[in-house]
């Protein structure tokens, strides 16, 4: 803690804290594995928790969502964050599709108000920010077949992967199919559709394209 925080200031925390890690008590017992502290926040919502795994530290934040049921699980490193409101959902809630998981590094964090839709394998390695609503789609709908719905043809999953050290701005959206290479950092507002290379800055200056199917 800051020694700046004092007082009432540190009491507050103190207190939360010590709310979320009883918290943390109760849901470990409905995990697969974990491996240290547990913090969970108010409103936090597991389901399917014999799919995940968590080390030392892991934080569910207010209302985050975590959605297990997959068939390569989520894996969540030391001192990850899973910051307020954020859903993580790998497959549909009722089981009419199974997608497959999440692995997250240490010291990860996924900002407030996150989207990750991983039906498609997502890596995130280690030192990775993710800023708020930020969105990550490992799945794309096929449409090439004009004389059947899009609904009809089903979808692609390639994955995506986000490389140790990087630094994702605020409401960047990341495409199915993308690998962003260690130590690069996107624009806040970005959408990722290709491949970043390692050490790379990416500006987003949002280009419309329209093409026929």
């Amino acid at each position: 803690m800051h020694s700046d925080v004092k007082g009432m200031d540190k009491f507050i925390i103190y207190k939360n804290t010590a709310g979320k890690a009883l918290r943390g008590l109760w849901k470990r017992l409905f995990i697969r594995k974990v491996k240290g502290l547990f913090l969970v926040g108010k409103g936090v919502t597991v389901t399917h928790g014999s799919h995940i795994r968590c080390g030392r530290n892991v934080k569910f934040e207010d209302y985050a969502e975590i959605h297990g049921l997959c068939s390569e699980g989520l894996t969540f490193g030391d001192n990850v964050t899973i910051s307020r409101g954020v859903m993580i959902r790998p497959s549909s809630y009722y089981g009419g599709d199974l997608g497959k998981g999440l692995v997250m590094g240490d010291h990860s964090s996924i900002g407030p108000y996150g989207y990750v839709g991983c039906s498609g394998k997502i890596t995130i390695g280690s030192n990775v920010m993710l800023g708020p609503k930020c969105s990550l789609f490992a799945e794309n709908h096929v449409f090439e077949n004009t004389d059947a719905t899009i609904k009809e043809q089903g979808v692609k999953q390639k994955g995506i992967t986000i490389e140790d050290d990087c630094w994702i701005g605020s409401n960047t959206i990341i495409l199915d199919g993308v690998t962003i290479g260690k130590g690069s950092v996107i624009a806040a507002g970005s959408v990722v559709s290709k491949d970043v290379p390692a050490y790379s800055v990416l500006i987003q200056k949002k280009p419309t394209e329209i093409r026929e199917r």
